[in-house]
């Protein structure tokens, strides 16, 4: 239990000790593909030169022809990305609105990528690049937490509704935002967005603490992630892992 505790405070030391502008991909965007793009990013930079009139035009008109290759498509959004010019931004964000659907997450971060590097040279303030799975909005993150039942017994009626009540009154009071609370027999789904700089161990453990003030039926212990939201399979497994084993306690 402390070995996750740590981890929950590090993960917010992190953000804590940050001084500066954050901004955080709000698209739901694979971890996996975010590692490509950056990759890509790294190797493009070497040969990094300003955009000629020629090329804007081309890029435009490549963006636009549904014979482009992807990977075609990835070059020119990349290179839109790293010349840090207005123009190209403005060429982004207008792409970014109706992406082709082979590069939509690559057209979401380079848009990001652009937009910080303007507002790193037209502000004082640090700007800060903050990218997870779940992405996220403003200047909040977007997690998925799993709960479990202290028992493996389903939840009778007034204990769903205590769990709604609770959730629903005091993550607002946080300033964090519900996008999701799915009851089930044994089990709760949180999705949900938290301002970066929050204690989200705290949060969760008083609503915890609340709802058990009701009859203790649920259990202190909850995976949390900003990664992705946890597939049917991978909840049974978690449920397998808690009631398929006698000396599991919480």
């Amino acid at each position: 239990m402390k070995e996750k505790s740590d981890i929950f405070e590090r993960f917010r030391n992190s953000f804590t000790n940050m001084q500066g502008h954050f901004h955080i991909l709000e698209q739901q965007v694979p971890v996996e593909r975010q590692m490509e793009y950056f990759k890509y990013l790294d190797q493009l930079r070497k040969e990094k030169r300003g955009l000629t009139d020629e090329e804007y035009q081309m890029y435009i008109t490549n963006l636009s022809d549904e014979e482009t290759t992807t990977e075609r498509k990835k070059y020119i959004l990349s290179a839109l990305a790293t010349s840090g010019e207005v123009r190209a931004f403005r060429i982004l964000e207008k792409y970014a609105e109706n992406p082709d659907t082979d590069v939509t997450d690559w057209a979401y971060m380079a848009l990001m990528e652009i937009r910080i590097r303007l507002e790193s040279e037209l502000s004082e303030e640090k700007q800060i690049y903050v990218s997870t799975g779940l992405g996220g909005k403003g200047e909040k993150l977007r997690f998925y937490v799993l709960l479990l039942a202290s028992e493996n017994k389903p939840f009778e009626k007034y204990q769903r509704q205590v769990i709604e009540r609770e959730f629903e009154y005091a993550l607002p009071k946080e300033d964090c935002e519900i996008e999701k609370l799915n009851i089930q027999d044994v089990y709760v789904e949180l999705v949900f967005l938290i301002p970066v700089r929050s204690n989200l161990k705290a949060i969760l453990d008083n609503i915890i603490f609340e709802c058990n003030q009701y009859g203790d039926f649920l259990s202190k212990l909850f995976t949390a992630t900003n990664v992705k939201e946890l597939s049917q399979q991978e909840v049974d497994e978690i449920l397998e892992k808690k009631y398929g084993n006698s000396k599991t306690s919480d």
